[in-house]
């Protein structure tokens, strides 16, 4: 795990006097211009991404022969090549790739649907559990890695970096089968797979307006047998997604707290005679969540397109589930569709996470 950049902190004038307003105003136009910037490189950044997408689809040849081949002859295959225009040169293909893209157009699966569809439908799915998965992520990993830097050094400290490192280490999967296992077979407490009991599901599919986010709709319907049943389903994934979150979190916050307990303010905190509480809440704690905001903007974007195994172990019908359905079925324009997809997110979510960090920290300089 790469460990954030230290911050560069500076003596600033008070901020009534006037060297305190014009510095105020020039960190307000270095703000303002550091923005645009990173603003200004979303569209080369996503460029970058989406291209080496298009072309790394590519060298496994073309995607019709590879999701088709051997179901069809090859008159047939040629004739659906023709039609989705990859008989045509490569850089024709990768303008017409990207003048879809512009449109929102991210190209049509081997059963003729439409990614833009499959990617509203499943990625509510995904949306949901990543939310769930972040509500845990945030219970264990904040709380433990205050305790831990708190108890620095001593067998409580020492048992949650062995957990911090476990929880990050373990591969997802195997979580999720280990839990399935324990409380779903073993115990019978949880369901062990889908969103929710079959009889919610075909329940829900008639709710107004359907949001595809299952609790959403199962408050939409009104009924709380279906909500309670909707959070039964939700409990085990998200666990298994979480506790990788968990870790990173807790370390973090730990790192990081240690490092601001022993900053200038801090001590000066200390000579007030404030006790090691309120040094620690009102002085320390909120500097230390400064990267936990920066990891937690990137683990949200990541994890809308790439949490394949949680939802394939727990056959969480999200966006990871259905990528992987298209890599099984070799339908490679379906999968260059999400994969473009979670690029362009991964690129705009960077740009929120800097107007964040910038916005909560003054510290920072442009």
């Amino acid at each position: 795990m790469v460990e954030p950049a230290p911050v560069q902190v500076s003596d600033s004038p008070p901020p009534g006097s006037r060297k305190g307003r014009a510095g105020a105003r020039s960190r307000r136009a270095a703000l303002a211009r550091y923005l645009l910037v990173r603003l200004a490189l979303i569209v080369p950044t996503a460029w970058i991404l989406v291209t080496v997408v298009f072309f790394l689809m590519r060298v496994v040849g073309d995607p019709i022969t590879a999701a088709m081949g051997g179901r069809m002859t090859a008159e047939q295959i040629n004739e659906r090549k023709g039609a989705a225009g990859l008989n045509r040169p490569i850089l024709t293909q990768y303008w017409e790739y990207l003048s879809g893209l512009m449109r929102g157009d991210f190209g049509r699966s081997a059963d003729n649907r439409e990614i833009s569809e499959v990617i509203t439908v499943y990625g509510a799915a995904t949306l949901e559990l990543v939310f769930w998965s972040l509500l845990i992520a945030f219970a264990i990993g904040i709380p433990l890695g205050r305790y831990a830097a708190t108890h620095r050094d001593q067998p409580a400290d020492v048992v949650l970096r062995l957990f911090a490192i476990l929880a990050y280490a373990a591969p997802v999967f195997f979580v999720g089968l280990l839990l399935k296992l324990l409380f779903s077979v073993k115990l019978g407490w949880l369901p062990g797979s889908g969103r929710a009991s079959t009889n919610v599901e075909l329940a829900l599919q008639n709710v107004s307006p359907k949001t595809n986010i299952m609790i959403i709709d199962a408050f939409l319907y009104g009924d709380i047998g279906y909500i309670g049943d909707v959070l039964k389903h939700a409990i085990l994934p998200s666990f298994a997604l979480g506790m990788l979150t968990a870790g990173v979190f807790l370390r973090l916050v730990r790192i990081n707290l240690l490092q601001t307990l022993r900053s200038g303010s801090v001590e000066a905190a200390r000579a007030r005679g404030l006790s090691a509480r309120v040094v620690t809440g009102r002085h320390a704690f909120k500097n230390a969540l400064i990267p936990v905001v920066t990891v937690m903007g990137m683990y949200i974007a990541v994890h809308l397109g790439g949490s394949v195994l949680t939802e394939t172990t727990f056959e969480w019908k999200g966006l990871g589930y259905q990528l992987a359905e298209y890599l099984k079925a070799r339908d490679f324009i379906a999968v260059q569709g999400i994969v473009a997809f979670v690029a362009l997110l991964v690129a705009v979510m960077s740009f929120v996470v800097d107007v964040v960090v910038s916005i909560i920290d003054p510290r920072v300089r442009f």
